[in-house]
């Protein structure tokens, strides 16, 4: 069992930590003022716990739960803390195990187009030594220099190409994973076709680290088009932006790579900072829309664009376009919808909600939430943002996370997760549930779902060894 009296007065015994460095060595187990000089990420209170163990294999996270089991401690795994959940969060009694050292690419198989990587890559890392082979994860996030592999696993990562190949659970071939009793789970089938009974890697995908630690994944690839073509416009309403979406997707030649919708008041925001402007493209359209296609040629890409430019204006005629002719502006374009971080330079820990709203129910749900959220406070002019071609929206409050009361913030959750689940969305799209959204959990989800993950976590886990106080409490 979990040793309360270490929880609450947190320290670690003295023969734990030895056992500790034994496993993994002293200059790999940090305490003390050595945490403080780490980088905990989106939030101090990840490193919260008495120490930080940093296993550069899976015996020795194997051996780490064991002993910890053994002394009754529980254990925070970590990748690389961009979660916005509290899903990595700690506290003194507790010991932090890190991913960080787990980071090697281990094979890169182009003609099956898969990788086999260790959980601390970072999908840069991964995006890297694919490329090599003019392949690609699938999947893309603006945290893509520090979220790592083994954590976008653990959280059920989404990102802009979930639309066409789907998210974190769609692109996991195969996981190995030290279980709560420091056994090792060990299934990296590389092949897509499996029908060998229960498909146990989903026990691991989307859990948070609350069932077991991934240590490796086999994880999809798809082929790099040759060339890609970008475009934002400047459209009128939510409608317009779903229509040419709709464009996007039904493009003669190639494919469409993303659609990106994203607000008034956060492409404001990103525009004055980065300075950008372009002629005849006024900043103050109502949604603004990144659009990239791929291919092989970027010529008719682009006649792709100018076409569905075209269509589009015979219905919106007071839309703008801008085509990026080169690179550097197609990264100029993502700059504008990727640099988040702006919000939470200005707003620290600004709330923000990740929700999924069916397609046709979007400019509905922003029609109704907009309105309500600024009869809450007056003030409010929330930050929207978001992969409109799946419905998942970003929202995130103009307001410092410690100038926003508890009842207030009910209020804000009341009013953007009203009806969303009978409607067949969620609350939670692509960030889950960490510390922050159990009650979200537990007031929206089907009690029989929230009672069955309640049973496996007691079958799997009944000490709660790993990440306790996550995903159902």
């Amino acid at each position: 069992m979990i040793d309360e009296n270490a929880d609450a007065v947190g320290t670690l015994s003295d023969s734990f930590i030895n056992e500790i460095i034994q496993i993994i060595g002293g200059s790999n187990l940090k305490q003390g003022d050595a945490i403080a000089n780490l980088d905990y990420g989106t939030t101090p209170a990840n490193f919260g716990a008495t120490a930080v163990a940093f296993p550069s294999s899976v015996h020795q996270v194997a051996s780490i739960i064991r002993s910890a089991v053994a002394h009754g401690i529980s254990i925070v795994p970590q990748g690389g803390r961009t979660g916005l959940v509290g899903g990595s969060v700690s506290k003194p009694g507790q010991i932090v195990l890190s991913t960080a050292r787990l980071n090697q690419t281990v094979a890169i198989y182009p003609v099956e187009r898969v990788a086999v990587v260790e959980a601390g890559v970072t999908l840069q890392s991964l995006q890297a030594a694919a490329s090599e082979h003019n392949l690609e994860p699938g999947i893309d996030l603006p945290s893509r220099g520090s979220a790592t592999i083994g954590g976008m696993v653990s959280t059920n990562a989404g990102g802009i190409s979930a639309f066409r190949y789907g998210v974190m659970r769609h692109r996991v071939l195969g996981v190995e994973a030290v279980l709560p009793d420091g056994s090792i789970y060990s299934d990296l089938t590389r092949v897509v076709k499996n029908a060998t009974g229960y498909d146990l890697k989903h026990l691991f995908i989307g859990a948070e680290g609350t069932l077991g630690i991934v240590t490796k994944i086999a994880m999809k690839l798809e082929p790099v088009p040759a060339a890609t073509a970008t475009a934002l416009f400047g459209l009128p309403s939510v409608e317009a932006a779903l229509e040419a979406t709709r464009l996007g997707l039904t493009v003669q030649y190639g494919h469409m790579r993303a659609a990106e919708a994203i607000w008034h008041s956060f492409f404001k925001l990103t525009a004055e900072e980065h300075l950008w402007s372009a002629a005849d493209y006024a900043p103050d359209y109502p949604v603004n829309l990144i659009l990239s296609l791929g291919g092989g040629d970027e010529e008719p890409l682009q006649m792709e664009l100018g076409r569905i430019y075209e269509q589009l204006s015979e219905r919106y005629p007071h839309m703008s376009a801008v085509v990026a002719t080169s690179q550097a502006q197609e990264a100029e374009l993502w700059r504008l919808r990727e640099d988040t971080d702006l919000i939470y330079r200005r707003y620290p820990a600004a709330p923000s909600f990740d929700v999924s709203v069916p397609l046709s129910q979007i400019e509905d749900y922003t029609a109704r939430c907009l309105p309500e959220l600024r009869s809450i406070e007056r003030s409010f002019d929330p930050y929207v943002f978001g992969h409109i071609a799946d419905g998942n929206l970003h929202i995130v409050l103009n307001v410092a996370g410690a100038d926003l009361t508890p009842e207030k913030l009910a209020d804000v959750e009341s009013v953007l997760y009203r009806g969303l689940t009978q409607s067949g969305g969620s609350f939670s799209a692509e960030h889950g549930i960490g510390s922050k959204r159990i009650h979200s959990l537990r007031e929206t989800v089907d009690p029989v779902k929230f009672a069955l993950m309640t049973q496996i976590k007691a079958a799997v886990d009944n000490d709660c060894t790993l990440n306790p106080g996550k995903v159902i409490g």
